[in-house]
């Protein structure tokens, strides 16, 4: 049986995880105009960030990348992480565990 969320009906801000104790973490992001997340990181994910509305300027270990609604990145969660609204902006975060090598 598949588990079905709104996510306009998820009210906090700016991060709500979806399914609170499933694999894998899944977020919603909501800012709004200049607001910014702090440099961060998720070591051992992998992570989707997949922008559903407005524009993020996304740093990456201090390279900057201009993303837009529709756009979709992926990127290791050891890196440092930390996005900044250009725009209200809300995105869906899907952080997968990393496999063992």
């Amino acid at each position: 049986m598949p588990t079905i969320r709104s996510l306009s009906e998820l009210e906090q801000t700016p991060h709500a995880n979806v399914f609170p104790t499933s694999e894998p973490k899944t977020i919603r992001l909501e800012l709004k105009a200049d607001e910014a997340v702090d440099r961060h990181s998720h070591p051992g994910r992998d992570i989707v960030f997949c922008l559903l509305e407005g524009e993020i300027e996304l740093k990456l270990d201090g390279d900057t990348h201009e993303v837009t609604a529709g756009d979709i990145a992926r990127f290791d969660g050891d890196q440092d992480i930390a996005p900044r609204a250009l725009e209200p902006s809300t995105a869906l975060i899907v952080l997968a565990q990393q496999e063992s090598a």
